[in-house]
């Protein structure tokens, strides 16, 4: 049960959501300042092509590999003392990555600031919920978090580019120094403490998890340059199988995992986990190779690049926040049958970019029905990975959910960096740089292709065969529980961190 909200509380809720806001906006904003930057960031420290796609992925692996265990230690230890534990790590790690001088410095502290997310971003929510009363305030609280995300999404693609570009990429991180330092204060001042909880920190599924998807990334990263018979490949692989499987022994005997592997015994529900894996996988791979090409190729500028890719954003946004209508009138299935499909069509649309390609009808275009995409199949996708779930176990679900989520991010960019090595090899210059990208969105088409055909076997076919004409009102109830189950997913995130 949510905790009422103290009457200092109550009287300083304003300055609370904004701490919350701020904050948030912070952990988003640094997946994407990055982006426009990483050609900079790869001369100055010496990453090679295959290598950069750690500087995003060294963040979300263990961002997504210690957010339950972050979730869990805010129930057991305190709210705000997590949020301010968080917050100070977050922030530190930061001046350390802007100060990094080597590509191993930089990529061991982009690790910890990910950690430090995984603790700061679930305390968020719930300090939101705990300080925010059910009804029109905590949905007006929840549609601001919402929108800050995908604000500060397109915003960091645009200040990375400028901050590259005019300063130096590493004022994208510096600038969380003075903001962190101001959060820390102003949670001190204006937040209570939520009450403590018992419960059970499951360290060593958090541990094999975030490692075995870390292997599994590097094995895939490695055979980029390596080639798959390389022993230390193959050898990677295995660790990364044996850590996995370890996983699922531990979270099968665990009395508080922090993935409950009851999860996925619904078809629905798995089929939404694997279908955002491969989904997310294949955007992260458009923003990351769409970076390279502009620059690399084409010749753009960070600033330049950044501002190229308002077409992606403009649509999604409000795309987005119109979700909760759509689904009402159309249901989050039919989303998806439409959503997905426009993102095979944009990212096929991609892949037949060259060191000849103009850029409104290649890239800009294409951009465009990204946006779309994005923005009518992430919250159906969302709303099929709690389907089925009682209220009290939202928090497990939606970390199913966040876990699928970082793990696309990680493991699928990781799969499509080998996938952009395919056939390069006699190439040098734009012409290799315009192969590898082209060969990375041939796989990110196919991701999605995958996504989809997951989509229409384990949650479309399915409610259909399930859906009887005789029942009046049947779709009109089941997308408003869809739309119920989504902003449940944003109010109980984390919360419940030790079902």
């Amino acid at each position: 049960m949510p905790v009422p909200p103290s009457p200092a509380a109550a009287a300083n809720r304003n300055a609370i959501l904004a701490i919350i806001l701020i904050s948030y906006v912070m952990i988003v904003l640094d997946i994407s300042v990055v982006l426009t930057g990483l050609p900079r960031i790869q001369h100055r420290l010496g990453f090679s092509e295959s290598d950069l796609a750690w500087v995003s992925s060294a963040y979300t692996l263990t961002f997504g590999g210690f957010l339950l265990l972050g979730a869990r230690a805010g129930d057991i230890l305190g709210r705000r003392r997590m949020f301010v534990i968080g917050l100070t790590t977050f922030t530190l790690a930061s001046l350390a990555i802007g100060a990094s001088q080597s590509a191993g410095w930089m990529l061991a502290w982009r690790a910890i600031q990910g950690i430090g997310a995984a603790v700061l971003a679930p305390s968020t929510l719930a300090l939101l919920q705990t300080n925010f009363p059910e009804g029109h305030e905590r949905t007006r609280a929840v549609s601001y978090y919402a929108a800050a995300a995908g604000v500060s999404a397109t915003v960091g693609l645009v200040l990375g580019g400028i901050l590259a570009d005019w300063v130096s990429w590493r004022a994208g991180f510096y600038i969380n120094l003075p903001i962190g330092i101001g959060l820390i204060v102003a949670a001190r001042t204006f937040i209570h403490e939520t009450p403590r909880h018992p419960g059970r920190f499951d360290l060593f599924g958090a541990l094999t998890s975030t490692g075995g998807m870390s292997a599994l990334a590097y094995g895939f990263i490695r055979s980029a340059h390596s080639g798959w018979s390389d022993p230390k490949t193959i050898a990677t692989l295995a660790v990364a199988v044996v850590l996995l499987a370890l996983f699922i022994a531990l979270e099968r005997r665990a009395k508080q995992p922090i993935l409950p592997l009851w999860l996925f015994s619904s078809r629905e529900r798995s089929g939404a986990y694997a279908a955002r894996v491969l989904y997310i996988g294949a955007m992260v791979g458009f923003f990351f190779f769409t970076t390279l090409y502009l620059q690399e190729v084409v010749g753009y500028g960070p600033a330049l690049t950044g501002i190229a890719f308002v077409p992606a954003t403009i649509l999604h946004f409000p795309l987005a926040i119109a979700v909760p209508r759509l689904v009402r009138r159309f249901s989050p299935n039919a989303l998806l049958v439409v959503g997905i499909p426009i993102g095979i069509v944009a990212m096929a649309w991609l892949s037949r970019v060259s060191t000849d390609s103009g850029y409104v009808v290649s890239v800009a275009l294409p951009m465009l029905l990204i946006g779309i995409s994005q923005g009518l199949a992430l919250s159906p996708l969302t709303s099929a990975g709690v389907v089925g779930v009682d209220h009290q176990d939202a928090g497990a679900a939606s970390g199913a959910v966040n876990v699928a989520h970082q793990l696309g991010s990680s493991v699928g960019l990781s799969v499509l960096v080998a996938a952009a090595a395919i056939g390069s090899g006699n190439l040098i210059g734009r012409d290799f740089m315009a192969h590898r990208v082209a060969m990375a969105f041939d796989a990110a088409t196919v991701m999605l292709a995958l996504s989809f055909v997951v989509v229409l076997v384990a949650i479309v076919l399915p409610a259909r065969a399930g859906y009887a004409p005789d029942a009046p009102g049947d779709e009109q109830d089941k997308a408003t529980m869809a739309s119920a189950s989504q902003e449940t997913v944003l109010s109980k995130v984390a919360v419940h961190g030790d079902r």
